[in-house]
C-alpha cells in the first residue's frame, strides 16, 4: 500500500508562467530554446564566422532559459551581477501541439506552430564574456530572472505568413537593431526541425529565433520599443528597482 503523504506535494505548487494571447486566454510556458546566431551580421559582430550559403550553415547553436524567466509586463528590473545588459530583439515562435515521436520533418514543423509575436533575449554580456573566454558555460548570462520580456501571442491564422516582414528595436526612441526575417539563417520549420532531434517538442514551448546585429547596452530607465511588423509590438522600461524585482517574483 502506498503512503498517502508521498502523492502530496509538500510546498506550494509554483504558478504556471503565462503569455497573454490577442482575443483572450493565456498561453502556458513549458520551455523557453532559444537559436543563437541565426542572423548573418549579428554572428560576424560576435566574432563568429557566418555561413556564405545554406551548404555551410553546419548545426544551428540553441540554449535555454527557464520558463518563468518570461517578462509580460512593462518593467523589466535591471539583473543582478552585471554591469553590460544587453538588449537582443528576436521573434518567437509558440508550439501549440506535441511533435510525433522522432525527429520532425521539416515540411510537418509549421502545422505545430500556434503562434508568433516579439521578444528580447536579455543577455548578461559581462558575464558571458568572462565564460567564453574560460571555455566555460554561459547559462548565468542568459537563464536569469527576468531575461525573457515577451508581447502577447498572436494566433498564426491571424498573423498571416511572416517572408520577409521587419524585426525591429528602438531604445529611447533610437534605432538600435532592425532585419528582415527572410534574412534568419534557419527559418522557423528548419529550427523546429533542428530541435527535434536534441528534444521532443511539446505544447507550451516558446522558441526565441536568434537577434540581428546592433545589440548593445541597455541602463536603468531606458525604454524600448519592439516590433515584429504587423503583427506584435512590445514595449517597456528598464528600472534599477529590487521593488520591481520583487513584484514581479
Amino acid at each position: 500500500m502506498t503512503d498517502a503523504r508521498t502523492r502530496d506535494d509538500v510546498i506550494s505548487a509554483p504558478a504556471v508562467p503565462r503569455v497573454p494571447v490577442r482575443g483572450g486566454g493565456g498561453f502556458p510556458v513549458r520551455r523557453i530554446y532559444c537559436v543563437g546566431r541565426n542572423f548573418a551580421d549579428h554572428a560576424r559582430e560576435m566574432g563568429a564566422t557566418a555561413p556564405a550559403s545554406k551548404a555551410e550553415r553546419g548545426t544551428p547553436v540553441f540554449f535555454m532559459k527557464p520558463a518563468d524567466a518570461i517578462v509580460t509586463g512593462e518593467v523589466v528590473p535591471y539583473p543582478s551581477a552585471t554591469s553590460d545588459l544587453h538588449h537582443e530583439v528576436e521573434l518567437v515562435v509558440a508550439i501549440g501541439g506535441d511533435a510525433p515521436a522522432g525527429v520532425l520533418p521539416v515540411e510537418q514543423a509549421q502545422a505545430l506552430v500556434f503562434g508568433y509575436t516579439v521578444g528580447m533575449d536579455l543577455t548578461r554580456r559581462d558575464l558571458q564574456a568572462a565564460a567564453k573566454a574560460k571555455g566555460l558555460p554561459w547559462d548565468t548570462a542568459k537563464g536569469f530572472d527576468h531575461s525573457a520580456p515577451i508581447g502577447e501571442l498572436v494566433p498564426a491564422a491571424e498573423a498571416g505568413a511572416l517572408g520577409a516582414r521587419q524585426l525591429e528595436l528602438r531604445v529611447n526612441d533610437q534605432l538600435r537593431q532592425h532585419a528582415r526575417l527572410s534574412d534568419l539563417i534557419w527559418d522557423v520549420p528548419e529550427i523546429l526541425h533542428e530541435l527535434s532531434k536534441l528534444y521532443a517538442l511539446r505544447a507550451g514551448d516558446l522558441v526565441f529565433m536568434g537577434t540581428p546585429a546592433g545589440v548593445a547596452a541597455l541602463q536603468p530607465g531606458d525604454r524600448y520599443e519592439a516590433t515584429l511588423e504587423g503583427i506584435a509590438t512590445l514595449r517597456g522600461t528598464i528600472q534599477d528597482d529590487p521593488a520591481a524585482a520583487a513584484a514581479l517574483g
